[in-house]
């Protein structure tokens, strides 16, 4: 620490109020304010394992388990054994066995899209068109047939709840290039907050400052951003200095005491965001005609299609995280797949192609890793309401197939990993596990699953746990 601040630090708070009055310039307080007082705190740009491929992460999180056979994964003997029964085969991995019936094609088609000839589903069309950039894994597991413990699971690496989110641990371990903004953000929908709310995004046992920031896609985009009146802008500023040394000097006598570092840590973001997520989140500066590429123009599309742009407008800005979530589990469809499945595609699939071509133009994909997938995948069988109506059916949750996607940032274009049976309930050729998709996730963004970690009661947690992990070296170019 330097001399100039130990002086400070030793400053009564008379002293600096009297010294404040007496007028000293808010360029002079400020340069003897710097970060030698009050830090750049734990999200200052930190130096990966190992040289990156991807400098920032765009998580499209499907909530609900989005349908394997019915997206992405065709089946065609699924089609040819209708109407037979399976239940018993599989009568353990049932949630809901009071509702299980015979087995159900898809009642969807497919056809193969991009030089890759990777099989898309009708559902799908904006999607079918950027095939050949993506990574299509069809053999995920997971280890978990409900939402809740599925969702830590594949958010954290573990089934319960306290753990940090891999937003988190990216954040941990790389910080932010841009101070005034967080590395971690997340873009939930106004309609409502995922099932598990805000702990999808914690930052559990890492330092509380790392957890995800939570970005209002339309209007202010933190509450109580702004302050309650306006008042000249050399005001503000001594304001926020005079604040910033008095939470040192409070600072200073609570050592280790992480939850107020990262209170004060977050005011302080908090005024530097004031410009910075306002500019970020302005899509009036954004063309008509991107706005309608991303579906802006459009109920259906609008809420998700915003996110994705703000999505593409933060990490251009140095965000390293950024995740998008979507409500009432869309992806779940246990009931009426005939329509539940098409609404769903309809709200997301118009903005997703347009990110990706979007950061295609602004070249910007081959250092943003795009990642598409839910917490789980779905049955072969039909999943019947009350009445048995099978135009009603549904499918039910499944762990053991699980189907999800990259692109960008250093994997492998127009490629499908793994495979699944012959009916699509298992993985049966090059599996995955979450600790894997973790590693792999990780080891783009140059950080080594077992050197990512934090010390706490002698043991050293990663968020690929005990549990041996490998990088998925298929899916990487």
């Amino acid at each position: 620490m330097t001399e100039t601040t130990n002086k400070l630090l030793r400053l009564s708070r008379r002293g600096l109020f009297q010294q404040v009055a007496t007028g000293i310039s808010t360029a002079a307080l400020a340069s003897l304010l710097n970060e030698d007082v009050y830090g750049a705190g734990d999200t200052l740009p930190q130096t990966p394992h190992s040289q990156p491929r991807a400098k920032a992460v765009i998580h499209l999180f499907m909530n609900g388990g989005p349908s394997q056979m019915d997206l992405l994964d065709p089946k065609p003997e699924l089609t040819r054994h209708h109407g037979e029964d399976y239940f018993e085969r599989i009568a353990g991995e049932v949630e809901f066995p009071d509702a299980a019936g015979s087995l159900m094609r898809s009642p969807f088609k497919f056809a193969q899209h991009g030089e890759s000839g990777t099989w898309v589903s009708e559902l799908m069309p904006h999607l079918a068109a950027q095939v050949d950039r993506l990574a299509v894994i069809r053999s995920l597991q997971t280890t978990n047939l409900t939402h809740e413990p599925a969702l830590y699971k594949m958010h954290s690496g573990s089934e319960f709840t306290g753990r940090p989110s891999l937003g988190a641990w990216v954040s941990y371990g790389l910080g932010t290039e841009n101070r005034n903004l967080p590395a971690y953000v997340v873009l939930d929908d106004p309609l409502g907050l995922p099932v598990n709310g805000v702990d999808n995004w914690q930052a559990g046992y890492l330092p509380p400052v790392h957890q995800g920031t939570r970005f209002r896609a339309t209007g202010s985009p933190v509450l109580n951003l702004e302050p309650a009146f306006d008042e000249p802008a050399s005001v503000r500023s001594v304001e926020r200095e005079l604040i910033a040394r008095l939470d040192q000097i409070h600072r200073c006598d609570r050592p280790g005491r992480p939850q107020l570092d990262a209170r004060i840590s977050s005011y302080e973001l908090a005024a530097r965001m004031q410009l910075a997520a306002t500019d970020a989140l302005d899509l009036s500066q954004e063309t008509a005609e991107t706005q309608k590429r991303y579906g802006i123009n459009q109920q259906v599309t609008e809420s998700y299609g915003r996110r994705c742009l703000i999505a593409r407008r933060l990490i251009e800005r140095g965000v390293r995280f950024v995740q998008i979530f979507i409500n009432s589990q869309i992806w779940d469809n246990h009931s009426n797949i005939g329509t539940s499945l098409p609404d769903a595609c309809k709200r997301t699939d118009q903005p997703i192609a347009a990110l990706l071509n979007d950061l295609v133009q602004r070249g910007l994909l081959d250092e943003t890793l795009i990642i598409w997938g839910g917490e789980m995948g779905r049955l072969p069988i039909a999943q019947l309401p009350g009445d048995k109506d099978p135009k009603k059916a549904g499918r039910d949750h499944n762990r053991n197939a699980v189907c999800t996607w990259f692109a960008g940032g250093g994997t492998n274009a127009g490629t499908v990993f793994g495979a699944t049976d012959e009916l699509g309930f298992s993985a049966v050729e090059n599996k995955v596990s979450v600790e894997d998709w973790h590693a792999t996730i990780l080891h783009l963004l140059g950080l080594h699953h077992e050197e990512l970690f934090i010390e706490r009661a002698g043991l050293k947690e990663r968020l690929t746990g005990v549990k041996p992990a490998k990088v998925i070296d298929g899916v990487l170019a």
